[in-house]
């Protein structure tokens, strides 16, 4: 009887208050505080304090990251999570990954723009950086039928990892999920390598013409989110060696694997736009005229 009261008799969950959005944004401000002292270098009482700040806010994101979702995760185990609010959770993640959809329209955006409008009159200063044409005069292209084209095998690879391993939790085999989840991260890993080789050895810089402008900010933001979808399967393969996950319950590993499935379709367009299209008729890195 006194569970009975204790649990109220609906589908949706009513969270206990939680320090955690305070404490986040606490730590929030003190990351901008830090990252502006730092990038301004300026100083407090005579002392260079912008990266102690900085690194204080860091730290202080994380510890709450990891509080907050151990939070929502004891929260699910303990049946607080019914189909009412698993319906909440997914238009949730439904609705992020939309932002992000639209946060990578704007760098497609800027690209497009720039090499469909490279000879545009109007744009004096870009026509004085192109030369009025796409790519820029001047810039030496990566291949992208060399190490792009293998991450983008090594991506799609990995999307079938992650739905092998999402069929295994299904019909509850165990071993195979967290083979699955282990690929899969390996492949992130490699793919992560393989674009920081890419970046280290790409015969243009960020700084030295708009191609460099574009293809960096849109393709390293995209590295990014490999990044942390790599951490995201890491977390769940963690989960799921806990027996945490069940076939009818696994909100984290079902969203872990959207997120995936986004990263990979983005890179098909980065792929297929920026490192194909975009260095039709440009002088190939490593070819011949």
């Amino acid at each position: 009887m006194a569970d009975a009261h204790a649990r109220p008799h609906h589908d949706y969950h009513l969270v206990n208050p939680s320090p955690w959005p305070l404490v986040g944004s606490i730590f929030a401000f003190l990351f901008a505080v830090g990252l502006i002292m730092s990038m301004k270098s300026l100083s407090f009482a005579g002392l260079k304090a912008g990266p102690a700040v900085l690194g204080i806010g860091v730290a202080g994101i994380l510890y709450v990251m990891a509080a907050w979702w151990y939070d929502v995760i004891r929260e699910a185990e303990s049946g607080d999570h019914t189909r009412v609010v698993q319906i909440s959770h997914r238009y949730g993640m439904i609705l992020f990954i939309a932002s992000e959809v639209m946060f990578f329209v704007a760098w497609f955006w800027a690209f497009f723009d720039a090499s469909l409008f490279s000879g545009d009159k109007i744009e004096a200063a870009r026509l004085a950086f192109t030369g009025g044409v796409w790519p820029p005069k001047g810039i030496e292209v990566l291949n992208p039928f060399n190490l792009p084209l293998l991450n983008t095998l090594i991506l799609l690879t990995s999307g079938t990892t992650v739905t092998w391993a999402h069929h295994a939790l299904l019909n509850n085999k165990r071993s195979e999920l967290k083979i699955g989840l282990a690929l899969t991260i390996v492949l992130g890993i490699t793919f992560t390598c393989v674009q920081a080789w890419e970046y280290a050895h790409a015969p243009f810089a960020f700084s030295n013409s708009i191609y460099g402008a574009t293809f960096f900010m849109a393709t390293g933001f995209h590295g990014f989110h490999v990044i942390i979808g790599t951490i995201f399967l890491i977390v769940c393969l963690v989960r799921a060696s806990a027996g945490q996950f069940t076939p009818k319950q696994h909100l984290g590993f079902e969203f872990a694997a959207w997120y995936w499935h986004f990263v990979d379709v983005v890179w098909l367009f980065l792929f297929s736009c920026i490192y194909v299209w975009g260095s039709w008729g440009a002088h190939i890195e490593g070819m011949a005229g």
